[in-house]
């Protein structure tokens, strides 16, 4: 009889729905801060100053990563995957519809900003735990020769997550004029709680890890944080410095981008919110493509030639933006689109092999948290400021290959690990070998 593949299936599946409703709940955040939070919570201030403070608090989630990583990731190791998976999106879900009830500046004054600030600082608390259990969930579930395809489904997970709040977003502008900023804003931080009850139910079904298993029977590390840190350091910031590339391309793009097109560019709304639903449609199988594909070819490959792609697209892209016609503006789009999924579709798996399993979840939230403070977080206060400066895109899209750079040379000093086994076997001896030569 063949494998029971209903396990892996299940959890695959879990870390997907799951990790798309957290994406949604911060994608909303996200959307909300290009669009209303400048007029809703600072309304003394220019538009596009008001726009950079949003985006001011938007990166306080970013930085709040790394505690929920630590905070998460040693409760992962030691209590096991699942557990941990179904406290967090209780926790994001519960800060995503507390926002869509704060009072605005208006009603309130200066504290709604520090209302505001404070939520956000929770949310990514829990969003800092999320991802490591829902990459470890679906990989460690996976066999060796498919791991590359199965733990793209979880990068899957955000672009279906920002489509679905660009979705929403797009339906509300329906909405009498006014509406919007009005009260409108609320309604897809209040709709998250029925997709909460969604992922909640389908976290509970899931079995927990079986590579799990094997490190509880063995009896788990006491310190998984401080042990990953002290025995994996230079590939956890290694990958930190890899992941940059895709995390500021997809924020310089898909969400500065959205204030962009709007405020510098003058295209209406639903025109930036469109084009983003469009590239989220070709992301979406690309991911899923190139997790296959590195399967077959090494995560090394795929991923520098994502990082590559983004960097000789990042300047096309902006130049299309800039021409405000709808044709120019999608091929633009559409170019970034394909590499950043080369990039992102290999990231979660090429994370996962390079940690024993032991203090895996630890390590890979560690260093996805450090990833995204300084890639994804910054790169819509960056883009903001320079366009501040200088009154030009240009900058932004020397910004983007900058980084681009940063990230290919810091890839280049990984390991490839397609060839190898995830788990960490029955040795612990092994585990030491695979952390302290996962780098070159």
């Amino acid at each position: 009889m063949g494998t029971d593949t209903r396990p892996r299936n299940r959890a695959v599946a879990a870390s997907f729905v799951g990790t798309a409703i957290e994406w949604y709940d911060f994608f909303i955040y996200s959307t909300a801060a290009a669009l209303v939070f400048g007029k809703q919570f600072f309304p003394d201030f220019a538009p596009m100053v008001g726009t950079l403070l949003s985006f001011s608090t938007f990166v306080v989630g970013f930085v709040a990563r790394p505690i929920g990583g630590v905070l998460f990731g040693h409760l992962g190791d030691r209590a096991g995957r699942k557990s941990v998976l179904v406290v967090t999106l209780s926790l994001m879900g519960a800060c995503t519809f507390v926002i869509g009830l704060l009072p605005t500046y208006a009603q309130v004054g200066v504290w709604a900003p520090i209302l505001l600030v404070t939520v956000r600082f929770v949310q990514g608390i829990a969003l800092g735990g999320e991802y490591g259990g829902a990459v470890l969930m679906a990989v460690e579930h996976s066999s060796p020769a498919r791991r590359g395809f199965f733990g793209s489904w979880v990068q899957v997970g955000v672009p279906v997550g920002l489509a679905l709040s660009n979705l929403v977003f797009l339906l509300i502008q329906l909405l009498p004029d006014g509406a919007l900023e009005s009260w409108g804003w609320r309604v897809p931080f209040l709709l998250s709680a029925l997709l909460v009850a969604v992922g909640f139910f389908i976290r509970l079904r899931v079995d927990e890890s079986p590579e799990f298993r094997e490190v509880a029977e063995r009896g788990a590390a006491r310190r998984p944080a401080v042990e990953a840190v002290k025995r994996s350091w230079a590939p956890i910031l290694l990958c930190a410095a890899a992941g940059l590339a895709p995390g500021t391309m997809f924020y310089a793009t898909m969400v500065f981008g959205l204030s962009y097109g709007t405020d510098h560019v003058e295209v209406s709304r639903g025109t930036m919110l469109g084009l983003t639903l469009l590239s989220m449609a070709v992301v979406l199988p690309c991911l899923l493509w190139f997790g296959a594909l590195s399967d077959r070819v090494g995560r090394k490959p795929v991923f520098a030639g994502g990082v590559l792609g983004m960097a000789l697209t990042a300047f096309p892209w902006l130049l299309l933006v800039d021409t405000g016609s709808f044709v120019p503006m999608l091929i633009g789009y559409l170019l970034v689109s394909v590499p950043f999924s080369a990039a992102y579709g290999t990231l979660a798996t090429l994370l996962a092999e390079l940690f024993p399993a032991g203090v895996r979840y630890s390590a890979v939230n560690i260093s996805y948290a450090i990833s995204n403070v300084f890639g994804a977080g910054m790169a819509p206060i960056v883009a903001t400021s320079l366009l501040l400066r200088t009154d030009s895109g240009l900058p932004i899209a020397g910004y983007i290959v900058l980084v681009c750079g940063v990230s290919f040379v810091c890839l280049a000093a990984l390991r490839e690990t397609a060839a190898r086994r995830a788990g960490d076997g029955a040795a612990a001896t092994a585990d030491a070998a695979v952390a302290d030569g996962a780098a070159r």
